[in-house]
């Protein structure tokens, strides 16, 4: 067993980096540096068709700039595809899995509640299907994602929490309570890919044994997820901390979604990976 500790960063590459990405890849090779850590780079692609090679190789380009390097080999998570279904699989063997037949649309319309991240809660309708009804619509090839029955979930493991700290010998680790009823049946098989988020990042960061995870505050509230994720599949939880989000001129979180300016650019302009660095206090 390896007993050093392990940190990542681990980028989807479905657009390029901006400056949340540097911020936080910065924050876990700075972290790794100061206890004497590994580092990893994970890329994220279990979405293909939003994937690109050139979104990559920027990656590989960017973060090298940056000044950062990282242990060999990296693992790319759709080369990971039957690892996670073969974790999936446990839990229908679980009984834990169901399909869900229910389009976006249908979500947004009949939802009453939203998630924690702000998206339409699901109702759990399909979860009341009877089998005959399942068998019929999976054998009419209707799409299809698959959902974790929360409540049984929890039920299976009963209250959890995770531990939290600054990533140095001195900190104090503080316990939080999990709350993944708050998310409702989540998606674990996705209807475009055999995966999810949730699913894999629990696979990898497990398979990598990541000792330390360092991201967003935005990702916060995944934890709960996470947490019981690993509870069902008997994987050790690593130690969280989640950092502040660099925001924009508008006081919102950047986004590949909105166009940020991102770190390709700011170089073309002429900004230097050290300015960069003083910018969020780091000498690397």
């Amino acid at each position: 067993m390896n007993l050093k500790p392990i940190f990542r960063f681990a980028p989807s590459p479905n657009g390029f980096l901006h400056l949340g990405h540097a911020y936080s890849a910065l924050l876990n090779f700075h972290y790794a540096k100061k206890i004497n850590a590994d580092f990893l780079l994970r890329i994220e692609d279990i979405d293909l068709a939003r994937s690109k090679k050139v979104f990559i190789d920027a990656i590989y380009q960017d973060l090298t700039w940056l000044g950062l390097s990282w242990q060999k080999p990296i693992l790319m998570q759709s080369s990971n595809f039957n690892s996670y279904k073969k974790a999936a699989n446990h839990l229908i063997e679980m009984d834990l899995l169901y399909p869900c037949f229910c389009t976006r649309k249908e979500i947004a319309k009949n939802a009453i509640k939203k998630d924690p991240d702000g998206a339409p809660l699901y109702n759990e309708h399909c979860k009341i299907l009877s089998k005959g009804d399942v068998v019929k619509k999976i054998s009419d090839s209707l799409p299809h994602q698959w959902r974790l029955n929360m409540d049984e979930a929890i039920k299976q493991t009963g209250n959890l929490t995770y531990l939290s700290a600054q990533p140095n010998p001195t900190s104090k680790l503080i316990e939080h309570q999990i709350r993944p009823q708050d998310w409702g049946d989540v998606v674990i098989l996705r209807k475009d890919y055999p995966t999810s988020y949730h699913l894999s990042v629990v696979i990898d960061d497990a398979a990598q044994n990541i000792s330390h995870i360092v991201r967003g505050k935005d990702l916060q509230h995944s934890t709960d997820v996470h947490r019981i994720l690993q509870k069902l599949l008997g994987l050790n939880s690593p130690i969280y901390t989640h950092h502040d989000l660099i925001l924009d001129d508008d006081n919102l979180k950047l986004a590949k979604s909105k166009n940020s300016m991102a770190i390709r650019d700011l170089r073309e302009q002429g900004l230097s990976a050290k300015e960069i660095k003083e910018k969020f206090g780091f000498n690397l």
